[in-house]
């Protein structure tokens, strides 16, 4: 009774303190002060940084770690192959929902002409070859000191494929190593994590600042419309469908993920959220340690449902906003670019805005009206992060229920 009293206690009081640290960021970010907004920006660093220093770390070594200890190249192709479906899946299903919402509400009716240029450097989008270029790394330690995501998720498969190649005695001394290293790593954040009421507090004080200084209505009220909306339904229509029809309870799903949203919500980047993320996955939802660590890992680097619709509305809104037209194909077309743009957007603050930008600047589009979206842009990246987490761990639900699906029906009867 006494152990059942406890666990209680012990699960129910992050919830406790993260409540408690919204409530007063809100009380300290309505009525500010100078010393109150210096000591939030000094924790927000703070935190930001420490989850950035194991970000990175943890998506190499939780790969390597979890593919060098399958038992072959089959299981790795397994997961790989289903994460990659439901990212595809979800991301296509995204845009779809921001194409049929930016058809029905047609934003660009009340769109203002006359608006400040944005500087030169977002135009420096050169195209997808020129990037597939530089995800490739001319050596093992450029992608770790560039943060290049996607480079490092490259080296990740290629090292967890040439280790599968080894014979076992050797595969299994590389596979301890690595697990080692990776709990060392899990370890750290874990000290981290225990500071998270600190940093939501500075995370709502620096938002409620955000707020009373640069958000008020404007005529682009109906594009803000459609992008919430579309991230809204797919938060609280489509992945819980998906979840239901996987036999999965969404509700139980975002509970037991809740505290990943929140940091996901406040810092605004999906690959700094990915230590907490793993950590309730494993720890809250009870998903198996080698799906979760392979899983979400891949679906930090290429998942992007709120980019997706982000991207697709705001490509829409502005090219069409000087004129550009564009037939039903080419419409239909976009999503498949949201999608392939979302897929290979790493997952930082302000990602989709600047990507987007490239687009519009490859289609000698003007950039002044993307000045008037960038002051409600930090609520929309808040958004389309947790977002683009939920859908991580909707992914990561789902896959990890085919394994456990497909393991017991390879059982002999």
């Amino acid at each position: 009774m006494c152990a059942n009293h406890l666990n209680k206690f012990n699960w129910y009081r992050p919830n406790l303190l993260l409540a408690v640290a919204l409530l007063c960021g809100i009380l300290a970010g309505w009525w500010p002060h100078p010393t109150t907004a210096l000591v939030a920006q000094t924790l927000s660093d703070v935190f930001m940084n420490l989850l950035r220093l194991v970000s990175l770390p943890i998506i190499f070594l939780s790969i390597v770690a979890t593919a060098s200890g399958m038992d072959s190249l089959s299981e790795v192709k397994n997961l790989g192959g289903r994460t990659v479906k439901y990212t595809l899946l979800t991301t296509i299903l995204a845009a779809s929902v921001a194409l049929g919402l930016f058809i029905g509400i047609d934003p660009v009716q009340s769109i203002p002409q006359g608006t400040e240029e944005l500087p030169a450097v977002v135009t420096q989008g050169k195209g997808y070859l020129n990037y597939l270029v530089q995800v490739i790394p001319s050596n093992f330690i450029k992608p770790f000191v560039e943060n290049q995501v996607i480079s490092i998720l490259l080296l990740a498969i290629m090292l967890s494929l040439a280790i599968l190649g080894l014979p076992q005695e050797n595969r299994q001394i590389i596979h301890k190593l690595f697990q080692s290293l990776f709990m060392a790593i899990m370890k750290i954040t874990k000290w981290i994590v225990m500071g998270m009421p600190l940093a939501i507090w500075a995370f709502v004080v620096l938002f409620m600042h955000d707020l009373q200084n640069g958000l008020q209505a404007s005529s682009l009220f109906y594009y803000l419309v459609c992008v919430i909306l579309a991230n809204l339904l797919q938060a609280i229509v489509v992945l819980p469908t998906l979840l239901k029809f996987k036999g999965i309870n969404p509700l139980r799903l975002a509970r037991q993920m809740f505290p990943a949203l929140s940091v996901a919500f406040f810092s605004k980047s999906s690959g700094a959220t990915l230590p907490t993320a793993l950590q309730c996955a494993t720890e809250r939802a009870k998903i198996q340690r080698k799906v979760a660590n392979f899983t979400l890992p891949l679906c930090t680097s290429i998942n992007m449902n709120g980019c997706a619709a982000f991207i697709l509305t705001t490509v829409l809104f502005v090219s069409m906003s000087y004129g550009a037209t564009y037939s039903p194909f080419e419409l239909i077309a976009w999503v498949f670019i949201a999608t392939l743009a979302a897929v290979g957007n790493a997952g930082v603050p302000m990602g989709c805005y600047f990507l987007s930008s490239a687009f519009l600047a490859a289609m000698d589009v003007p950039l002044s009206i993307m000045g008037v979206i960038l002051p409600f842009y930090a609520f929309i990246d808040m958004l389309e992060t947790s977002i683009n987490v939920w859908s991580d761990a909707c992914v990561t639900a789902i896959v990890d229920k085919e394994v456990k699906e497909s393991e017991l029906m390879s059982l002999p009867s």
